[in-house]
């Protein structure tokens, strides 16, 4: 592991270029030999196709596609150039070859496969997007503008369907922690920035200056670069709501408007560009993203997530999260929002001075707090870590039976032969709760939920409470993955 950790963006690019993703490469070169001249271009960029039965199918079904409103149907691949322009032709044939190269990537984690799929699907639906945000533009101002949008996150995506060593560790992580930490922590494991893999990618692959500028530029605020960054930020939205729905409306009017009409009219519009993402996929032979291309959310998607001070009535704050956690898991909300929503909750409405997850190791030998919150609602962003390979402890019974336990005194006789130097230090003295956390039955972290003073102890009903909290969290957990 340790000599692939650390590589700069230039030894991924050629790692990607040369051996993961050759038939991307060779498909680039060969488009980049085409001017953008449908005069002198589309004879030559058409024989290229034909002799490609497959790339010349797929054109077929998506040139027809895209043209369904004509009377005509499109029969040859010299006359999809000349009704979709050379400029759309290269941009389907290439993603058609990034969609046939990733989903073909080998030998992958079932969760590192989603979160695949996941990408790829958000990137192409940002393509479609970005392209209806500028319906008045020059048609290849808007495939340059469709490209950049899907092709802003390749670093990423590309790096997944690698199926380096590196992945299986990164994804445990990618649930567990908010998007910018996760992004931070791959860069510190991994030793690039996906956005950097990007461009190089973009300039190796010639993929166009646009690209390359939105992704060395993010700060730039032409129209094209707003837009590029809308689409994907509303790709993204669309996937997975944002707890806030304020946050979610602020979007939508940013890009309503931008492209000069009603928020009202950017929803039919998005419902339209929905059906042709569909359509097209299915053009595409890649129908295996369509469950990913979701529709707006509506109501019930948006969980508010505020921490619940000082409840009036604690049955009716453990009913409430109860039925976040269910919205949450209705929507695919992904493991990351679920945790957070219960260790805040939790720390609220049991008082508890300290609610954090604890996610297990690759090597299963130690457990690392992920993310902590204390009663009043504050995240405690100290990283801790604690072993249970060979140590015997509170963490590692936890984890080898699956189970609950409740200690508000350690120095009680069942307790001491568990109560190692690293769970004393935890402890300070005070009691604390441990929970599995599972999904199906395989255990993937501890929760812990600690009353730091001295003879505050956790009571019965409280730890009854939580520990059906848990259950309840498991369960959605296991629910989203069977997903």
């Amino acid at each position: 592991m340790a000599e692939i950790r650390q590589q700069t963006a230039a030894h991924w690019t050629e790692l990607l270029v040369k051996h993961e993703l050759p038939a991307i490469t060779s498909m680039a070169r060969t488009l980049d030999k085409f001017a953008n001249d449908d005069v002198s271009s589309i004879p030559q960029l058409s024989q290229t196709i034909l002799h490609d039965q497959a790339l010349s199918s797929c054109l077929l079904r998506v040139a027809n596609t895209i043209n369904h409103a004509s009377v005509n149907r499109v029969n040859t691949v010299s006359r999809a150039a000349i009704v979709l322009g050379i400029q759309a032709v290269k941009n389907i044939c290439l993603t058609s070859k990034i969609l046939d190269a990733l989903l073909q990537s080998k030998n992958l984690l079932p969760p590192v496969y989603e979160r695949l799929l996941m990408l790829m699907a958000n990137a192409f639906y940002a393509g479609l997007l970005a392209r209806m945000m500028l319906p008045d533009h020059q048609e290849d101002t808007k495939e340059e503008v469709y490209l950049a949008a899907m092709l802003y996150h390749i670093g990423e995506t590309a790096f997944w369907s690698s199926g380096s060593p590196l992945c299986a560790e990164l994804i445990r992580q990618a649930s567990a922690l908010p998007q910018a930490e996760f992004s931070q922590y791959c860069r510190e494991e991994t030793g690039i920035n996906f956005a950097e893999l990007s461009a190089s990618l973009a300039r190796t692959w010639n993929l166009g200056e646009l690209l390359v500028k939105a992704l060395d530029q993010p700060q730039s605020r032409t129209l094209e670069m707003q837009t590029i960054s809308l689409a994907n930020q509303l790709s993204a939205a669309i996937h997975t709501p944002p707890p806030n729905k304020a946050a979610f409306n602020k979007l939508l009017q940013d890009i309503a408007r931008l492209m000069k009409i009603e928020p009202r009219q950017l929803k039919e519009r998005i419902k339209q560009c929905r059906d042709l993402a569909l359509n097209m996929l299915h053009s595409y032979g890649a129908d295996v993203l369509q469950s990913h291309i979701r529709a707006l959310p509506t109501d019930a998607d948006f969980v508010n997530l505020a921490t619940p001070v000082q409840p009036l009535n604690r049955d009716s704050a453990v009913l409430q999260l109860m039925q976040q956690l269910q919205q949450l898991a209705m929507r695919r909300g992904n493991i990351s929002e679920l945790l957070s929503a219960m260790l805040q909750q939790s720390a609220a409405i049991f008082a508890f001075d300290n609610c954090a997850f604890w996610i297990l190791s690759a090597d299963k030998s130690r457990l690392e707090s992920r993310s902590a919150y204390d009663s009043a609602g504050a995240p405690n962003t100290a990283r801790r870590s604690v072993s249970i390979v060979p140590a015997q402890n509170l963490f590692s019974l936890v984890v080898t039976q699956a189970q609950a336990v409740l200690v508000n005194d350690a120095t009680q006789p069942q307790w001491r032969k568990y109560v190692d130097e690293q769970t004393e230090s935890l402890l300070q003295r005070g009691a604390m709760a441990l929970t599995a956390v599972k999904i199906h039955d395989k255990v993937i972290g501890v929760i812990s939920a600690q009353r730091l003073q001295q003879r505050n102890s956790i009571d019965e009903d409280d730890y009854r409470q939580f520990c059906f909290l848990c259950d309840q969290l498991n369960m959605c957990l296991s629910l989203n993955a069977a997903r």
